[in-house]
């Protein structure tokens, strides 16, 4: 898999690989697009070397290139002109803003939150039953960023303002459970390293910036993250807890800025945007198909009509090719007798 994608990019296979893993890993990407076998690494740790590890499309990655050996988008060369690439994926899920994206570039940068497939779903479904939507229409469906890492949003307010201008920052806070003289984090803001929030987590402590915590241990499973914090006697839940999110990756803030490509161009897009892009996508692709469909049956239209011909005479023309001494003086004689 990623010799093959090598031929494709200029930057070597240790940058597809990072990138074929990242659609491995669902603590990354909403809807993992890559089925990986063995090492795909943690929220922790980093995945085995390529050579350890075996990758092949889920079932949702294979929607994104459904249909794309019939024309339904346009190729152009890659980078050292040995092949050609698609400019972009057909795509039969608007996979932008399911899995969101995250990337920087001369002068601009993007960053989507991920979402529930189903709501996009839902709203793309109303969007095109209604043309005159409007964002506060598909917010209706699209209540808010759906995180592979879970945690909770604060407020709304954030939410409204990306939806409506391509532009907002929304709060995130890790999922705790106060029980007896402890504290247990069990989800974590998205893109948070658990690791390095525990080791800032340690410092604090050490340099008694975070008052009344005895004992701080990981008790993560690999589907689980359990992060125990044990309180000394004597000190409220509630205050330690306030004090980890005010100076700890416990509480984040993700800043979206939807820029996005529309005719090779990049453009601030809100809710609206997106879905009505992918729409205006879709039906381009399945117009393509089926001209790429029609073409290939009118192709072979001609030779259906001429075995049509060939049935109504059958005898005559078995006779005709039995009695003919090769192929070229069997295939002037249908000539010339069938038109």
């Amino acid at each position: 898999f990623v010799r093959v994608c090598f031929k494709y990019h200029p930057l070597g296979d240790a940058s597809i690989y990072d990138s074929l893993v990242r659609m491995a890993q669902n603590f990354s990407l909403r809807y993992t697009l890559i089925k990986g076998h063995g090492n795909f690494g943690s929220d922790s740790f980093e995945a085995a070397s390529m050579r350890y590890t075996e990758a092949k499309l889920e079932k949702i990655g294979e929607e994104l290139l459904q249909d794309i050996d019939k024309n339904t988008v346009d190729f152009v060369p890659n980078f050292d002109g040995s092949l050609k690439e698609p400019i972009v994926l057909p795509s039969k899920i608007p996979n932008l803003l399911i899995n969101g994206t995250s990337g920087i570039a001369v002068g601009m940068a993007s960053n989507i939150p991920p979402h529930n497939i189903s709501e996009v779903i839902d709203a793309t479904i109303y969007a095109l039953e209604n043309e005159d939507f409007t964002v506060e229409d598909l917010m209706n469906f699209i209540k808010g960023p759906d995180f592979p890492t879970g945690a909770s949003i604060l407020g709304y307010n954030g939410i409204r303002s990306a939806y409506k201008t391509g532009r907002g920052k929304i709060k995130i806070r890790s999922k705790v459970r106060l029980e007896k003289d402890r504290i247990i984090v069990y989800e974590i803001p998205y893109q948070v390293n658990k690791s390095l929030l525990l080791e800032n987590m340690g410092e604090l402590i050490k340099d008694k910036r975070l008052e009344g915590i005895s004992d701080l241990r990981d008790e993560s499973s690999r589907n689980e993250i359990r992060v125990v914090i044990e309180l000394k006697k004597g000190f409220n839940a509630e205050v330690v807890l306030n004090n980890l999110y005010k100076n700890t990756q416990l509480e984040t803030s993700f800043g979206v800025n939807t820029i996005a490509l529309y005719g090779n161009e990049p453009k601030i897009m809100n809710l609206r945007d997106l879905i009505f892009y992918f729409i205006e996508h879709r039906k381009n692709v399945v117009t393509r198909r089926t001209r790429f469909e029609l073409e290939k049956a009118e192709l072979r239209k001609h030779i259906l009509e001429g075995l049509l011909i060939a049935l109504q005479d059958i005898d005559n023309v078995v006779n005709l090719i039995k009695k003919s001494k090769d192929v070229a003086s069997a295939r002037e004689g249908l000539i010339n007798n069938y038109n």
